[in-house]
């Protein structure tokens, strides 16, 4: 757990769990979607919700073998108010939920050398390492107290270019997001989201408008409110 996360949690709460999350992006300024599936309604968090490909951090996110380093200051970012996982283990993690959630690959061609960590068998098998130098770090938000669930999630922007092969090949899913679709950016926030997920499309609406931020926005989540800053 991140040490903002364990400063957030009130007595009694459930544990604050590291996640990331994986926004891939396509068409350019001129036309940008965002991938994006449904939750079902069986779901314990965010159930029937339009989300990104996310999910916690798994014990071994943090051995995977990565194709490129993240940007210096991307990874100075992630590392700011944190005792958690490591930046690599983030844009891991992030990686694999894309994998289990849509079927695609954001990775280069590589070796895998050692054991294969698990729940990294069916990516591993594809002959590729997950591209960390593909990701930004983009936002940051914990869950509000009281509810079954909470995260500490960090929320990672890539290009669709950087997938290896077809972006609209969902066939190796995994089931868990329903409705897989590019949905174009201008239209998602009509759909049916959580408050988070609007707030972060809002924050990448105006990047590509050209908006100058100060930093990663972080929305912090305690007993005592919701405090924003800048890391």
């Amino acid at each position: 757990m991140s040490g903002a996360a364990a400063q957030a949690q009130p007595a009694g709460a459930p544990p604050v769990r590291d996640a990331a999350t994986l926004i891939l992006l396509r068409g350019g300024r001129r036309a940008p979607a965002v991938l994006m599936g449904q939750r079902g309604a069986g779901a314990a968090f965010m159930p029937m919700k339009f989300v990104f490909p996310g999910g916690a951090v798994d014990p071994g996110d943090a051995a995977v073998p990565l194709a490129g380093a993240l940007d210096p200051a991307c990874r100075a970012r992630l590392m700011a108010e944190s005792c958690g996982p490591s930046p690599e283990a983030l844009a891991a993690a992030a990686v694999r939920e894309l994998w289990e959630e849509t079927g695609l690959v954001l990775g280069a061609r590589g070796t895998w050398r050692g054991p294969v960590p698990p729940g990294w068998a069916g990516f591993a098998a594809t002959g590729h390492l997950p591209l960390a130098s593909a990701l930004g770090f983009v936002f940051r938000a914990i869950t509000p107290p009281g509810r079954p669930r909470r995260f500490d999630a960090r929320f990672f922007l890539a290009d669709a270019a950087a997938v290896a092969g077809d972006p609209d090949d969902f066939s190796r899913a995994a089931g868990e997001l329903q409705h897989l679709r590019w949905v174009p950016l201008d239209e998602a926030r009509g759909i049916d989201l959580p408050f988070i997920t609007s707030v972060v499309l809002a924050e990448i609406a105006a990047r590509l408008g050209g908006a100058q931020a100060p930093g990663v926005p972080f929305f912090r989540n305690d007993a005592a409110g919701s405090q924003f800053c800048w890391l």
